[in-house]
């Protein structure tokens, strides 16, 4: 069997964060990957006069979403798609949800038979009384095996070497090591469990918690207040994953990242938290509060709030997880922020 050929699908903040660790790790586990490149796929745009692709590729630095960290050379940016994973047998997806769609169009039929993937994209995929995490989403339309990455992760702090850990949920034992080896280095430590449903919707409904506590914040109650958010919030996506999914494990929300760690850093700092302190301050909505603070990046907590209160609303569970319908009637209903704490 050959060496596992990496490629990374997306380029944002994280995904520029998570090809720092890969490029270097594939050179460190040689035996295991082709250290030779790393394609990582650029959805192409200009920046200071220059495509983003000739940049990184030139001064190995994603200059607009994660500038001043150093890129390994062997990580070279690929503005074609399907180019971009030709040959590759371990395909790493993080880019915002909302982009998964026309990627995954684009990848049906072209990736390896025998390749396998892993997903770092927080959300959800909701179409009325029906819910799925990504990975069972790209496992279904690529026909390969799809694990989970999530935790308490804000990338900054990852790609300058802050020490923090990780959750993988794996399909099976021997991929879990593989994506441990990928990614772990001494201060990002990448814990295993065999949870994929659980780590996924950790990672997806942490970030409408994260909004709440952003208008705690906005709102100026306190830490009181914010640990309170934090306690329901934790609760409210354990007890919605148990309802919804099978099998989900206890331990992943509160011995794992991708649980309460994820929770508490989201909640403390991350542009869900941010944009929601703003939009409470400010009174911009969101799609403008997007625009003018995060340099491109995508909110993604009101938008998993609406996929949910779409779910709920379809299964007649409205009302079962209060956070979540505060969280959504104040982003897209008009619901005046001050009533958020009612009834909790």
């Amino acid at each position: 069997m050959g060496k596992e050929k990496v490629a990374i699908i997306g380029s944002g903040n994280w995904g520029s964060a998570i090809a720092k660790l890969a490029g270097n790790n594939v050179k460190k586990h040689s035996d295991i990957f082709d250290d030779s490149k790393v394609p990582i796929w650029v959805f192409e745009e200009d920046f200071e006069g220059k495509k983003l692709t000739e940049i990184i590729n030139t001064e190995h630095e994603n200059k607009k979403y994660l500038p001043d960290v150093k890129l390994s050379e062997n990580v070279v940016a690929v503005p074609d798609l399907v180019e971009a994973v030709k040959g590759a047998t371990a395909l790493v997806f993080v880019m915002p949800h909302q982009f998964l769609d026309k990627c995954l169009d684009q990848l049906e039929g072209k990736v390896e038979k025998n390749a396998k993937a892993i997903t770092l994209i927080k959300g959800v995929g909701v179409e009325g009384p029906d819910i799925h995490v990504f990975a069972d989403v790209i496992q279904e339309r690529l026909g390969v095996s799809c694990s989970a990455l999530s935790g308490a992760n804000i990338a900054n702090e990852v790609a300058i070497d802050r020490f923090s850990e990780t959750t993988v949920g794996y399909r099976t034992e021997e991929e879990g090591q593989l994506w441990q080896k990928l990614f772990q280095t001494p201060n990002f430590k990448v814990q295993l469990i065999d949870d994929v449903a659980g780590v996924s919707l950790c990672g997806a409904l942490k970030n409408i918690v994260a909004v709440a506590a952003g208008f705690i914040d906005g709102l100026e109650y306190g830490n009181n207040s914010k640990a309170a958010i934090m306690r329901i919030g934790l609760l409210e996506m354990k007890y919605f994953c148990q309802e919804f999914f099978k099998d989900v494990k206890e331990e992943s929300f509160l011995q794992e990242s991708a649980g309460v760690a994820d929770v508490i850093t989201s909640c403390l700092g991350g542009r869900n938290r941010k944009c929601a302190e703003a939009f409470v301050k400010q009174k911009k909505p969101f799609d403008e509060l997007e625009k003018d603070m995060l340099n491109g990046q995508k909110l993604q907590g009101i938008h998993t709030a609406k996929d949910v209160h779409i779910f709920l609303k379809a299964r007649d569970r409205l009302g079962a997880y209060p956070l979540f319908d505060k969280v959504y009637q104040i982003s897209w209903e008009g619901l005046p922020v001050e009533k958020l704490t009612e009834g909790l």
